[in-house]
């Protein structure tokens, strides 16, 4: 596996980790817009999380899905105007969120705590949870990695000079567990709120159920690699 200076991957020994992940989902996390990063596997760290586009040039079908996707879950909110991205640059480093927790998709589809859209976002078996994003004002080229990996030192030390706050369409904050324990909001740890009897109030619309499936189908061409 490649693995030449930012490409150590580890059991949680991350300094500056970084997650490579294709577009149009790496500039919609960082863009604010994406408040749900899903994986088939838990987070294994949290806090900052350095965001790099991978090199496959999305579709314009994909970006649409992707883009029609977030117009639905936001409207579930009564949120109308979402400033997209302009472009959606591949092998680059774009920038970072902070991932400040990770639940099952089940837990955060009946979680009343958080708003129905970011309910709505779950689509994968864990789903990690990101605030704060940041963008860099010129993202850098690099190559990237599977999984998570430790961002080379050198593109590090320049690129945490060029980032710039995002503010997204409806910026959420979750609740954890136990403020003192940065790991305390994970799989698991909300499950004991609610009941199995008590499923998502969301009420999918003819509109949010069809953006839901051609999300599902946009990504689906990547499951196999995740």
């Amino acid at each position: 596996m490649r693995r030449s200076g930012g490409g150590r991957r580890g059991s949680g020994n991350y300094s500056n980790p970084c997650l490579t992940m294709h577009q149009p989902w790496a500039s919609l996390l960082v863009y604010g817009i994406k408040r749900i990063e899903g994986r088939s596997w838990a987070a294994p760290i949290r806090g900052c999380l350095w965001i790099h586009a991978a090199s496959k040039v999305p579709e314009e079908d994909t970006i649409k899905a992707m883009e029609d996707f977030y117009r639905e879950i936001y409207a579930a909110n009564g949120i109308t105007d979402i400033k997209f991205p302009e472009h959606y640059p591949v092998s680059r480093l774009l920038g970072c969120v902070d991932v400040v927790g990770c639940v099952r998709c089940d837990e955060l589809a009946s979680w009343e705590a958080v708003p129905e859209g970011v309910r709505l976002e779950g689509q994968t078996d864990f789903c990690w949870l990101c605030e704060q994003p940041k963008k860099l004002l010129v993202p850098f080229q690099m190559r990237g990695y599977q999984r998570v990996y430790n961002l080379e030192k050198k593109i590090y030390e320049a690129a945490v000079r060029g980032l710039v706050s995002v503010e997204g369409p409806m910026p959420v904050k979750f609740p954890l567990p136990d403020p003192q324990d940065p790991f305390s909001l994970k799989p698991g740890s909300i499950s004991e709120e609610f009941s199995e009897n008590e499923a998502s109030g969301v009420e999918k619309s003819e509109s949010l159920s069809a953006a839901i499936a051609g999300a599902r189908a946009a990504a689906t061409q990547f499951n196999k690699k995740d």
